[in-house]
């Protein structure tokens, strides 16, 4: 049988060697990271630069949306019909003037009918002259036996005639002329060419579209107001408008619409705009009435910090910021009007605001 207990006893005490050793260091390291923890720096302060609440004049603004849109579209059409599309001479875009040639139609026969027309005129002219010779020598037999009344009556109605005739020759005469010169299409004003549909070759209709012109090339800003909000709105008001994809662009207003949409109770307000490259018809746009001049608490916009829906300023207090709500209006450039929670003159951080917490330490930048 063998005998195991020697080496039992070895084996605790060298277990119990280890223990005492450990709780040994264990106990001198304890005040030392005690130490280590409560020295650790204090977190170091941020430094901010600070600004001023300042009051200012302001324009007093109200805002709408809406597109942009010729002043006036004309349609241009055929006249007359049967006849073929010789000639396109305008493309879109093109500007033109009153009366410049945009297309032109094959003549086809009416040449021809009009010189027929003019040959018909001679004839009835040569025709009452005669008759007008003819009543002219009758007239001087009158009262005498020569010519009985009823010779004289006819060749007086034969004179009538002649006119009659010659006057409706003139007319067909003038149709026919003016039947040829509706196939020289004309622009009836100046302006931009906003859409051609006419088709070289093509056989045109009386009526059919052939070209869309922007007059003068004027364009308008078509705003939604609300109609509650349009009663401060008159004609000659400054409009600063910022299309989408364009530069900024004034206007004025011209006319604001006499009644409300019963679906979307908005009112329309039309506003004249300055010419520029950059502007299309069908653009939307942004744009603020200027009603008048207010005068309003202004901050830089970095200053203003938007936290959980809501927008709050860092005031400067001593070494320490405060955090307070406050309550934005109108922007103008890289400022922001403060509505209400801050007073003139009080001093916030400027910038950097997002690292900023209640309470936080500062240090101020010279």
């Amino acid at each position: 049988m063998k005998h195991r207990t020697p080496l039992t006893a070895a084996a605790l005490s060298a277990a119990l060697t280890v223990a005492l050793a450990a709780g040994f260091l264990l106990a001198l390291s304890g005040p030392a990271q005690a130490d280590s923890a409560t020295s650790a720096p204090a977190r170091p302060a941020l430094t901010v630069k600070r600004t001023i609440a300042q009051t200012a004049t302001w324009p007093l603004t109200l805002s709408a949306t809406g597109s942009i849109a010729p002043w006036q579209e004309v349609v241009i059409g055929a006249e007359i019909g049967g006849q073929r599309l010789a000639e396109l001479r305008v493309d879109v875009g093109d500007r033109v003037k009153k009366g410049q040639l945009l297309a032109r139609l094959s003549p086809g026969t009416l040449e021809a009918d009009l010189a027929a027309g003019r040959a018909a005129l001679l004839e009835a002219e040569a025709s009452a002259r005669e008759s007008r010779q003819t009543a002219e020598r009758v007239k001087t037999l009158q009262g005498s036996e020569a010519l009985s009344p009823q010779a004289i009556d006819q060749a007086v109605a034969a004179e009538a005639a002649g006119q009659a005739r010659v006057a409706a020759a003139k007319a067909r005469v003038q149709a026919d002329e003016l039947r040829l010169a509706y196939t020289q299409v004309k622009a009836p004003d100046d302006g931009v060419i906003s859409a051609r549909i006419a088709t070289p070759g093509a056989l045109v209709q009386p009526g059919q579209e052939l070209f869309r012109l922007q007059r003068q090339g004027r364009l308008e800003w078509r705003a939604e107001v609300p109609g509650a909000e349009l009663a401060p709105l008159k004609p000659g008001q400054l409009v600063r408008l910022q299309p989408s994809g364009a530069p900024a662009v004034e206007g004025r207003v011209r006319r604001v619409a006499p009644a409300v949409d019963a679906q979307t109770r908005n009112g329309l307000v039309y506003v004249d705009l300055k010419p520029g490259e950059a502007l299309r018809a069908g653009l939307f746009a942004r744009g603020d009435f200027v009603l008048g001049e207010r005068p309003a608490l202004t901050l830089p916009q970095t200053a203003v910090l938007l936290r959980d829906g809501f927008s709050y300023v860092f005031r400067i207090e001593g070494s320490q910021v405060s955090q307070t709500k406050v309550e934005v209006g109108r922007r103008e450039g890289s400022r922001v009007e403060i509505r209400q929670g801050l007073q003139a003159g009080a001093a916030v951080v400027e910038a950097g605001v997002g690292f900023l917490a209640d309470g936080d330490t500062v240090r101020i930048a010279p």
